[in-house]
């Protein structure tokens, strides 16, 4: 029985207006090298001068993750050449990175187990969070490759965690948590897609009860979620077997290597440096960062994160801690949720109308910010089935509807004649009309067939076109019926 040892390297691309140590904009999307100065590409003699909100984003997360801010920090330049980097090194920090040892704790609140109400959790170490700056872009045409320098510079958070996750799982979640952290603090926007947060996983295997690391390789520069679950477990069950087979020192070894999303597999890229050979030394050009008393304080003010959130959602609203993990773990969902409970509905029907009806009825790739109906509008759905206009089933017409045709809610339900009858008047001629035309079904529920009474509420029913208020339906039949 084998282990598995997986630490994390995550990549945030800071939302800046400028770069880390030049004032070149940082717009994703501009034509190839537009966005470039002497100093980003690294001409002799231009000067780099570090950007002060990127060290402002960087101590917001340290506090979001209960690390220690070292007010004293040095920036390095870390040696290797990559086609994409001009300078011929990247600046970074290694001793003394601005961030120092944190901690993020993952929950197992998730559709998969929610058998594990009882809030189960599990602490994942951070090692340290430091500020470097990202490399260009290559792009490969047949036997050419292209390079675009307008990444080049920009601010990057580089989070390390302490290889303290045993599977593909965990390590997901870890991610998840870290993205939504990164998405309330307001430090990145953590587009995937456009490499704003990517990571490198590495991953290695020990006998079970052993405490050795044993040969770790590094999958790089990984941008989805379900991609990292795989290349992890392809990458365990390549390990083990070259355990199992008696070549393990042979056949792994210290590497970087890619994932490919069509095999599953992952392939050997290069041999993995270990610090000594990047020649690391302190940048001659750059003093040692030196944060303030005063700006520590400034800077450590941030807002409220996904757990202080869930916990709130909790106590104020009265819903189920798996809900609130589920509302929470996504910023936009968060917010969204609030602006429904400032309509004053129940917490509980906001939950379903928000994550089952809503969710589930969006496209793939859809979200509640981009679906065009907004959290006032879905929250007046929600107030027309409390306050008896219509019926939970009419309101999932009205949300069908108005997701393709959008419009106001009342008009709506005007409009397709969903208005519940609730006059007692009108549901008594319904239930006399029902009984009257079933003499023989009334006897048999007198006589104590009591399923029959389900009967007479389904008819009513249908012969109200579900119009009739289910309760008063079932109140005043109970009262004929007597």
């Amino acid at each position: 029985m084998f282990e598995v040892v997986i630490g994390l390297e995550v990549h945030v691309q800071l939302n800046t207006n400028t770069k880390l140590f030049c004032g070149c904009a940082t717009s994703f999307g501009e034509a190839p090298n537009t966005n470039i100065c002497p100093t980003c590409i690294g001409l002799p003699g231009a000067l780099p001068v570090l950007n002060k909100e990127a060290v402002h984003k960087a101590i917001m997360f340290g506090k979001a993750v209960n690390a220690k801010i070292n007010q004293t920090s040095v920036f390095n330049r870390k040696n290797y050449f990559y086609p994409d980097l001009p300078s011929g090194y990247q600046i970074s920090q290694f001793e003394i990175p601005v961030v120092g040892e944190g901690e993020l704790y993952i929950d197992f609140l998730t559709e998969s187990d929610k058998h594990k109400e009882d809030g189960s959790t599990k602490r994942v170490g951070i090692t340290r969070a430091h500020l470097e700056n990202d490399a260009g872009k290559n792009t490969h045409h047949g036997n050419s490759s292209w390079v675009d320098l307008n990444r080049a510079g920009t601010p990057l958070l580089e989070i390390v965690s302490e290889p303290d996750m045993r599977n593909a799982d965990e390590a997901v979640r870890y991610l998840k948590k870290l993205h939504s952290i990164v998405r309330y603090l307001g430090i990145s926007d953590a587009n995937m897609q456009e490499g704003s947060f990517r990571c490198d996983v590495n991953v290695s295997i020990r006998p079970k009860g052993d405490t050795k690391l044993y040969t770790r390789c590094e999958i790089k520069n990984m941008n989805s979620f379900r991609f990292i679950a795989r290349a992890i477990e392809f990458e365990v069950n390549r390990q083990i077997d070259a355990w199992e087979d008696g070549v393990y020192d042979k056949v792994i070894v210290q590497e970087t290597r890619l994932f490919d999303v069509n095999t599953g597999e992952t392939r050997s890229m290069r041999g993995k440096e270990d610090s000594a050979d990047y020649r690391y030394f302190p940048d001659p050009d750059l003093r040692p960062l030196i944060i303030s008393d005063e700006m520590l304080a400034e800077y450590s003010k941030i807002p409220e994160l996904p757990d202080e959130k869930k916990n709130r959602f909790v106590s104020e609203f009265g819903i189920k801690e798996y809900d609130a993990a589920v509302l929470t773990s996504s910023l936009e969902m968060a917010l969204f949720f609030e602006e429904m409970m400032k309509e004053g509905i129940s917490g509980k029907n906001a939950v379903t109308w928000l994550t089952v009806e809503l969710q589930g009825r969006l496209k793939e790739g859809a979200t509640v910010e981009s679906c065009g109906i907004s959290a006032k509008t879905l929250a007046t759905i929600v107030k027309r089935i409390e306050d008896s206009t219509i019926s939970g089933k009419a309101a999932k017409d009205v949300l069908d509807y108005c997701l393709a045709n959008g419009g106001d809610i009342d008009e709506i339900i005007e409009k397709l004649g969903l208005k519940q009858v609730s006059d007692d008047g009108a549901i008594i001629s319904i239930i006399d009309e029902v009984l009257n035309a079933n003499q023989d079904k009334v006897a048999e529920y007198k006589s104590g067939k009591d399923k029959m009474f389900g009967f007479f509420v389904g008819q009513i029913m249908k012969l109200s076109k579900g119009s009739a208020n289910p309760n008063k339906v079932n109140d005043l039949l109970k009262e004929k019926l007597s």
